[in-house]
Formats: structure tokens, sequence, C-alpha cells
């Protein structure tokens, strides 16, 4: 065992064994305005609630506490999709989180309320964010992508009195109305009392006089020197509502508490990142997801570090854009989702080796499975065998805040150690157990549920927004007294994890259970293939068989009925008569959400035949229609 290993196993161990000391230890590097009486409450399972009776506010942890000591630091670098470049110290965060605070005080906003904030990733999003912090109320982040149904059903559920969002928002060159969509939501939900529209591409909009404001009008008359008192939060209370919409039900609104949500979002970060004064974090997460959150907003801003925020898809206005702005900024570390390492592959090797990315040293992979071919790329491009580059993956959701396991990091352990297709080890208080479905514990290497044991540390939601059976019955009612993450896979004998798939999405073929990672991985070798899913299928002789989608990279030329042999037989020579294989598709485009995760339980109901049921986080109709046009494409051969 390694030293690395070694040393994150021991604070790991003291976190399992004495929680209550450990997470004292770590609240106390933040600020509170009083100390807690109570650093967990146990009493309600599996209600946990940490630092009871304590007061604190995340926005005076993330910018007040910073700017007695580095007020002219950079916090945020916006780069715009036309080439703008904003640049905001420590203080020029602050002064405008106080003047958006005052203008939404002047609206009545007070601690509790809900506000819906449905933005673009401009500068005025994370003020936004801290503001309604500030004052006490929650926010509930929607993503700019989604469509009015979706933002009305999200409206509803969280009884929003006002929705904050901007004119209009670019994305690859083209202008998408916000404010129309924001529109048509309200007129839905009908319980919003205020929109506040924050002018980024200036097209005319249709402005309500009794209930819309424009951004820049509220603060005309709020001067620079203006200072809002922080709300003094209870440590319990709510901070944020994300929803996130699991399989096809109801969105479940994912409710995060003000104390343990800073505390975690502050440590963690720290542990794996341990920015220096003159890093600069690069990252890529929308604000309408929980990555976004913590590692756009919150956990560096916690850290007193600087983030670099790109506005457009990493594609555009060229497949290198990514690459320049790391060497442009002398980015030290970057955060990425797979999906998007799968669609800059696609456009090959050459593009990133165009630029030197010398000034990189970590750069961190979450949100999907990145695979082993896809690790391999990053390696191979990006850190080109250099001993001071990590090229790392990470596990967590939603639910967690974020990140919860991951390789050893450079604060938590002083180095890293990365084992190919894991998510690393257990991070502090996360306490992973596998388990089969008879609830028994399975020995290492064996695969099965990935569940996590109580006390749940500072990083877990605490229950569903208006919905607490839910959250029992969603998360706790499988393995009783567990919490179930809902993900499969195994724990090597070191204690690194690998995650395999989501449980739902578990092939059982001829008898065998397989993860969509041990078939798409496998496919992924295939040098003309970017990107994978494979679902499983009923047939009526064999029981389940293999069905595997495939989208080739650009520019490649090839023969589709070879091509799908090929992979046919790929998959026979690395996994065996195990993979009983149905059928091959070769199609342009994956159904896929707006996080860029694939959706399996759609392409499965499209082969199937069946009702796809909740698309309100599907990203393009495009990748269903590529599905249905396959799929019928072999029914007529097969008739034929």
């Amino acid at each position: 065992m390694s030293k690395v290993v070694e040393k994150h196993k021991n604070v790991w161990k003291e976190s399992i064994e004495e929680p209550v000391v450990f997470w004292a230890k770590v609240a106390g590097e933040l600020e509170w305005f009083k100390k807690w009486d109570i650093t967990l409450d146990d009493s309600n399972p599996p209600f946990y609630k940490w630092f009871l009776k304590g007061r604190i506010n995340i926005t005076y942890n993330a910018l007040d506490r910073h700017v007695k000591s580095k007020a002219n630091k950079t916090a945020l670098i916006w780069l715009g999709s036309g080439g703008e470049v904003r640049e905001l110290t420590y203080r020029d965060v602050l002064r405008e989180v106080n003047r958006f605070a005052a203008a939404l005080k002047r609206l009545g906003v007070r601690k509790g309320d809900r506000v819906t904030v449905y933005m673009p990733m401009i500068p005025e999003a994370m003020i936004t964010l801290l503001a309604v912090a500030r004052v006490g109320a929650v926010h509930s982040v929607v993503f700019s992508g989604f469509g009015a149904q979706a933002l009305s059903d999200r409206l509803s559920d969280s009884q929003s009195r006002l929705v904050i969002t901007a004119d209009g928002m670019y994305r690859r060159g083209k202008v998408i109305k916000l404010k129309d969509i924001v529109d048509d939501a309200v007129s839905r939900a009908g319980e919003v009392e205020h929109v506040i529209v924050c002018k980024r591409v200036g097209i005319d909009v249709n402005i309500d006089k009794e209930r819309d404001h424009w951004y820049h009008e509220l603060l005309k008359d709020v001067p620079p020197s203006v200072y809002t008192e922080p709300e003094q939060v209870e440590s319990d209370e709510p901070l944020f509502i994300l929803y996130t919409s699991g399989t096809t039900g109801k969105p479940k609104g994912v409710l995060h508490l003000h104390g343990s949500y800073a505390v975690w979002a502050y440590a963690h970060n720290k542990w794996l990142f341990n920015w220096g004064e003159n890093d600069v974090f690069f990252s890529t997460p929308d604000i309408g997801w929980i990555n976004g959150h913590s590692y756009s907003i919150y956990g560096p801003l916690l850290n007193g570090a600087t983030v670099l925020w790109y506005e457009d898809a990493p594609d555009y206005p060229h497949p290198g854009i990514w690459w320049e702005i790391i060497d442009t900024y002398d980015v030290s570390s970057m955060w990425v989702a797979p999906t998007a390492v799968r669609l800059l592959m696609r456009y090959g090797d050459e593009v990133p080796r165009g630029y030197s990315l010398s000034s990189l040293k970590l750069l961190v992979s979450a949100g999907e499975i990145l695979g082993t071919e896809a690790w391999r790329w990053l390696s191979d491009n990006i850190a080109r065998g250099r001993k001071d580059c990590y090229i790392i993956e990470t596990w967590g959701q939603t639910e967690n805040s974020g990140f919860i396991a991951a390789p050893g990091g450079f604060g938590l352990a002083g180095g890293i150690e990365y084992r190919e297709g894991s998510v690393g080890m257990p991070y502090p208080g996360i306490n992973i157990k596998i388990l089969d479905d008879n609830g028994d514990e399975v020995k290492p290497r064996e695969r099965g549920n990935v569940v996590i044991l109580p006390p749940v540390p500072p990083a877990f939601m605490h229950t569903v927004w208006r919905d607490p059976e839910r959250y029992v019955k969603t998360y706790w009612s499988r393995f009783e007294g567990k919490y179930l993450t809902g993900d499969y896979g195994y724990v090597d004998e070191d204690g690194y994890v690998y995650i395999l798939g989501r449980v739902d999405d578990v092939l059982k073929i001829a008898g065998h259970r397989l993860g969509p990672a041990d078939v798409e991985n496998v496919v992924m070798q295939h040098p003309n293939i970017a990107e994978v899913a494979a679902v499983s299928t009923p047939d009526p002789t064999k029981g389940e068989t293999l069905a595997i989608l495939a989208t080739p990279k650009v520019g490649v030329e090839f023969d589709k009925q070879k091509l799908i042999e090929e992979i046919k037989n790929l998959v026979r020579k690395e996994l065996g008569p195990i993979a009983v294989i149905g059928q091959v598709h070769i199609v342009d485009k994956l159904p896929r959400t707006r996080t860029g995760k694939i959706m399996r339980r759609v392409i499965r109901a499209v082969i199937l035949g069946s009702e796809i049921g909740d698309v309100s986080t599907l990203e393009d109709e495009a990748g269903v229609e590529e599905v249905k046009k396959a799929v019928e494409e072999l029914r007529k051969r097969i008739s034929a």
C-alpha cells in the first residue's frame, strides 16, 4: 500500500470512528455567527442534521471572509461566447452580491422564500445565487436548456415567488430566447409574483409592468457602497433545492441545508484541489447541476480560489477552444464531464496536441462513468506522460453535493494514486459497502449494490422537498438502515471503488450480470468508435440479449455492416460466450440528458416499442430519432 493510500485511509478511518469529533474540527475552519450546540443529531434517522443551533451564512464564508485578506484577488474569470472577457475580484463579487441582495429585499424576498434561477453561465448567475443565499432565501436553479413544461413543474413544486432569468443566451452562435420560455412556464405555474430579467443578448422581450423587472434597472439606484448584512441562518435551514429526474416519475427536489452543505463544499474541494494563491480552476459544469453549484461557485469561493467559466459549448467556435483557454490563462486544474470528453475525442488526437497544456496539473472527470478509453485518450493527449499532471475520475450524485469518492487528493493525502477504471476511495464520512440482492455483504471484487452506512456525513441531502416519504422509500427502504445509491459496482482489496453503472441499467445476459461499462469499455477499444451505449433486451429463446449502439468518430470512413461485425467480434473475444448479442446499431447520436448521461431506459423503450416516459431532461430529440431509425432499419432487414 502506497503512502498516499495509507494516509487517505487513516483520515477516512478517523472520520468513521469519531464522526462527531472529525466534523466538528472541519466545521471549525469556517466562520460561524454562533457555534453549534449539537454536532450531529441522529435522533430521527434517516433525517440526520449537523451543527444544530449553529448560525452561519455561506456567502459570508465565500466572500466577506476572503475580502479581509485578499480583496483584490480574482474570484471569477468569465469568457463569453463572442470573445468577451470579464474578471471580477473578491471585492467586486461581494459588492455586486450586496447590491443585488439589497434589491431582492426591496422586492420583499425574505428568509425561507424560494427563488427559481433560470440563467445562462454569465457572471450575474453567480451573483444571483450568492445574493439569494445572502438574504436567507432558498434558490432552485433550473438548467437553462430545459423547456417550459420542465420549468413550470419545478416552479410549482418549489412554490417559488420569484424567477430570475435573462432575455436570452448564446449557444453555438444561435440565440435561445429564455424570457419567452419563462413567460410560458409562469403562465402554467400561476403563482410567481416577480420575474427579474438580465440583459444578455439584447433582444426584444415582453415585459409585464406589474410583474417583470430588468436586472440593471433594479440596481440603478443601489449604491456600490451598500452592505447587505448576511442573514444569520440556522445550520439546518434550507440553502437550495435542486431537482433530479431519477427515472420516469415526478422530478425529485433534492434539499440541501445551509450549514452542512457549506462545510462539505468547503472541505472536499480543499482536500482534492488544494488550490494555491496563483492557481486558476477551469470549471465547466453549468450552474443548473450539482457540479455547477459545488465546483463552479461554492467550492472554489469557499476556498478563496480563482474559478474560470466559459459560456459556450466545448467545441465552439472550434474544437480546440478548451485547450486554448488552458494555455491562455495558465489553468492548473479543470473539471469536465465524460460526455464532453467523448465529444472532443471525435475530432481526433491532433486537436489537443496543437496546444502546450503545460500549466495543467489536474483534470477531474465526473457526471457519469468516464470509461477506460476516454481516460487513456486524456492521459495520452492531455497529460502526455507528465508525472505532474493527473487525470482522474470521481463519483458522486446530486444527493451527495458532488463527489464522495476520488483518488487520494493533494490536500487530503499529499499526492494522487489513480487506478484505471476506478473512481478512487471513499472520502471522509463515506462508509461504502457492497451488498448482494439479499442484503449480504460480498467479498472484495465481487459485484453488487453500492450502499452507504449511516450516519451520513454533511455532504448528504436532508430530504426530498415536500415529500419525506419519497426520500425514505427511494433511498432507505431497499436495505433497511442503509442509504441506497442506486449504483452497481465493487470495491478492491485496498478500498478503491469501481462503479459499473446504475442498478436499473445492469445487463442480465445468459444468467450473468454485467455493468454497462463492461460492454461499453470493450466496444470503445475499436479505433473508429467515439461513444457507446449498451442495454439488455428480452429475447423469447435466450432470455436477455445485448443491444449495442455506437457512434463513429468524426471524419472516419467505414462500411456499416463491416463495422457492426467488427464490434460483435470484439465483444465476443473480450467477454466470451456470456455476451449474447441481439443487435448492434451504428447511429450519429445517442439520447442523452442535458448533463450528458446516456438515457439507457429510453433506448430500451424504443427498441421494445414501449412508452419512453419522462423526457423533460432530454438534450435533443434527434438522439431518440436516431435510435428509432436504426431499429426500424433492422426490422425491415429481418422481415425482408
